[in-house]
């Protein structure tokens, strides 16, 4: 488990950098919704103001250098072995870009469907936990893993693995999720889970 934990600190960091980007002045002159601000054929914003490409691009880049930094890290402790990220690549600053970069685009990307998804039962942007019922439990479960779809994929295209363990890492992720959220509410740097 410690190997999967090790894996994944790139993407907890870049989210952690993503949301501390959003709360600059930079961010919010970049702020850009993806959907334009265009509505679907039901007349629902298709992926709503909270899916902006300032956004996107905070994580690709946020999670590109936490990958670099958890590379270097890793080498100078000659730990490399440690992180499943390396079993087939060496671990080089140009690989660790690469490899980051594609962790956090896919993180952004994988978010979308999820996004959209809720447009289409009215649950507003940040609005997940209010919602009552089933549907709420169904989006607050989706809300934790969407995005690890997409990490783990490009994971296991860089070093393949069993579907096994890549459910595994998508429920141990969907954890650290829920833990890291709780983490940045209770340090200011985010409002809800």
């Amino acid at each position: 488990m410690g190997k999967m934990i090790l894996s994944m600190c790139s993407v907890v960091f870049g989210g952690v950098l993503n949301m501390l980007f959003v709360k600059t002045p930079v961010y919010g002159k970049l702020k850009r919704p993806i959907d334009g601000g265009r509505n679907w054929s039901d007349g629902r914003r298709i992926f709503g103001d909270n899916k902006t490409f300032a956004g996107l691009a905070g994580m690709t880049l946020g999670t590109m250098a936490a990958q670099v930094g958890m590379g270097l890290l890793l080498k100078v402790l000659g730990k490399s072995h440690l992180s499943e990220v390396y079993r087939r690549h060496e671990n080089t600053v140009r690989y660790n870009a690469f490899a980051g970069g594609l962790f956090g685009l896919a993180y952004a990307l994988f978010e979308l469907p999820n996004s959209f998804a809720k447009r289409r039962f009215d649950i507003r942007p940040g609005h997940t936990t209010k919602t009552k019922g089933f549907l709420g439990k169904v989006f607050f479960v989706v809300d934790q893993v969407d995005s690890l779809f997409g990490v783990m994929a490009v994971l296991a295209l860089l070093t393949p693995m069993s579907i096994l363990k890549y459910f595994g890492y998508i429920a141990l992720g969907g954890f650290i999720h829920i833990l890291t959220n709780l983490g940045m509410i209770k340090t200011g740097i985010r409002k809800n889970l």
